[in-house]
């Protein structure tokens, strides 16, 4: 259930169709930020090229690291204009997609970062992603 001092909502969503919102602009920023990384351009009605497509370049035969930085720059710069991005840094590895983000938000002076992972089970064919994202 969002209150009425929330801001946005986050991501992911809660369990049992509820939402948990954010109170803070920190908060909301990290959010869009996940938000905008993990979205297949074409997944969000009405934007079609929301979204970084991260999924497709797992099964590349070998992904172009600063193609993918450059990738996220743009979309980040597009969709979530209010921050400026410190070091991002991509690896993959063993179908593995790792993102390191350092940001900061000027409005309210604020430095964040976070790191996503992002994979694909080897071997079964299926293109559902096991993805994690830390703050730190």
């Amino acid at each position: 259930m969002v209150n009425s001092s929330t801001i946005g909502i986050t991501f992911p969503l809660m369990n049992g169709g509820q939402f948990k919102g954010s109170t803070t602009i920190k908060d909301q920023v990290k959010t869009n930020i996940l938000s905008v990384i993990l979205t297949e351009p074409g997944e969000r009605l009405y934007l079609p090229d929301f979204g970084c497509g991260l999924k497709e370049l797992l099964f590349e035969n070998n992904p172009n690291p600063r193609e993918i930085r450059e990738l996220i720059r743009h979309q980040l710069s597009l969709h979530v204009p209010e921050i400026n991005i410190i070091d991002l840094e991509s690896n993959v590895e063993e179908h593995t997609l790792k993102i390191t983000l350092s940001y900061s938000i000027p409005s309210i002076r604020e430095t964040d970062a976070v790191e996503i992972n992002v994979s694909s089970p080897l071997g079964t064919g299926n293109t559902n992603l096991s993805n994690s994202a830390t703050s730190f």
